[in-house]
C-alpha cells in the first residue's frame, strides 16, 4: 500500500523515463485524487481523471506513464490475499477481462476514498497493534474496499462493452470464460468447449451473446489474440514461437489469424510495438 506520488519519488526512472512494459503478477488498484494519470493497458492507453480508479490485474501487460501531478492511493496485493468467499464475490471484476478504468456512482465515491486511506494508515501503522490484529485489519479493509468498487457500477461509456461483460454474466457464461482462460492455449472451437459443459452448441453460443452480445467464437478468438498481442510486443516472442505457443497449425495460419483481426502482420505489430507512443489511447 503506498500512493502514487509516493511510488514515482521511490523509483526515480524505472518504469517510466523509458517506459518499460511488464507483466502484472498481481493486481494494481489506483484511485486518483487530483491531476490525471495514463497508463497503458495491454497496448491501449487509457485516461484515469479524478475519482476514478485504475484496475490492472494478473497477466495483463503494462506500461506507466511519468504520472506528473496526479495523486492518489495506490493498492498492490495478490489474488490469494482475498478469503475464498470474497473471491467469488468478485470474480466480476477481478476477471482479466473486467473495466481498466472505473467510475464509481457518486455516493459511493467518498466512501471508498475514505477506506483506501485507512488502509493506507493501517499499512503505515506497523507496530501500532499486534501483528496478527494489523494483518487481519489490512484484509477486511481491502475486502470492504474492494466489494464496495464491484458493486458500484461503471459510468463510464469507455468501459461499457466490457463492463456490460462482467456484470450481465449468467452462469453458463461464467463457466464458459472460466475455460477459455484456463484452455484457450488448447482448446480452439465452440463446440470443444460446448462439450465440457456437456451442452450443444447452439445452447453456449446462445448464452454468450445473451450475456456478452457476441458470439463464443469470438470470445475465444479474442482471448487468443490478446495473449499474441501480449507476448508479441512485450515478451518479445517470434511468430513462430507464439504459434506453438497458442497452438495454430503453422505461422502462415497464425499470420491470417493475426492480420485479419489487427491489420498488421505479427512481424510488423511487434515492430510497431517496440516503437515509444504508438499504443491506442482511450
Amino acid at each position: 500500500m503506498t500512493t502514487v506520488e509516493d511510488f514515482h519519488a521511490d523509483h526515480d526512472d524505472w518504469p517510466w523515463n523509458p517506459p518499460r512494459p511488464g507483466r502484472a503478477t498481481f493486481h494494481y488498484l489506483i484511485m486518483i485524487t487530483e491531476g490525471e494519470l495514463r497508463h497503458d493497458v495491454d497496448h491501449v492507453t487509457w485516461t484515469v481523471a479524478p475519482g476514478q480508479w485504475l484496475w490492472v490485474r494478473p497477466g495483463h501487460v503494462q506500461c506507466w506513464h511519468d504520472p506528473g501531478t496526479a495523486r492518489g492511493p495506490f493498492v498492490l496485493f495478490e489474488p490469494d490475499v482475498l478469503r475464498p468467499d470474497i473471491a467469488t464475490l468478485l470474480r466480476p471484476v477481478t476477471a482479466h477481462d473486467a473495466p481498466t478504468v472505473l467510475t464509481p456512482e457518486p455516493h459511493d465515491a467518498p466512501w471508498l476514498e475514505r477506506t483506501a486511506l485507512q488502509l493506507l494508515d493501517e499499512h503505515r501503522a506497523l507496530g501500532r497493534r499486534p501483528l496478527a490484529t494489523h494483518h487481519a485489519l489490512r484484509r477486511s479493509l481491502l475486502e470492504a474496499l474492494l466489494l464496495r468498487l464491484a458493486h458500484s457500477p461503471d459510468r463510464d461509456p469507455r468501459t461499457s462493452h466490457a463492463a456490460a461483460r462482467s456484470t450481465a454474466r449468467r452462469p453458463l457464461y461464467d463457466q464458459f470464460l472460466d475455460a477459455v482462460e484456463l484452455h484457450y492455449r488448447e482448446l480452439h472451437h465452440v463446440d470443444d468447449y460446448a462439450r465440457l459443459f456437456g451442452c450443444s452448441v447452439r445452447t453456449l453460443s446462445r448464452a454468450t451473446r445473451t450475456a456478452a452480445g457476441t458470439g463464443a467464437r469470438q470470445v475465444i478468438d479474442e482471448r487468443r489474440l490478446l495473449e499474441a498481442r501480449r507476448l508479441l510486443g512485450h515478451a518479445g516472442w517470434t511468430a513462430h514461437a507464439v504459434t506453438a505457443h497458442l497452438g495454430f497449425p503453422d505461422t502462415a495460419d497464425f499470420g491470417r489469424f493475426f492480420r485479419n483481426r489487427v491489420g498488421l502482420t505479427p512481424a510488423a505489430y511487434a515492430a510497431r510495438q517496440a516503437t515509444p507512443g504508438t499504443d491506442t489511447p482511450r
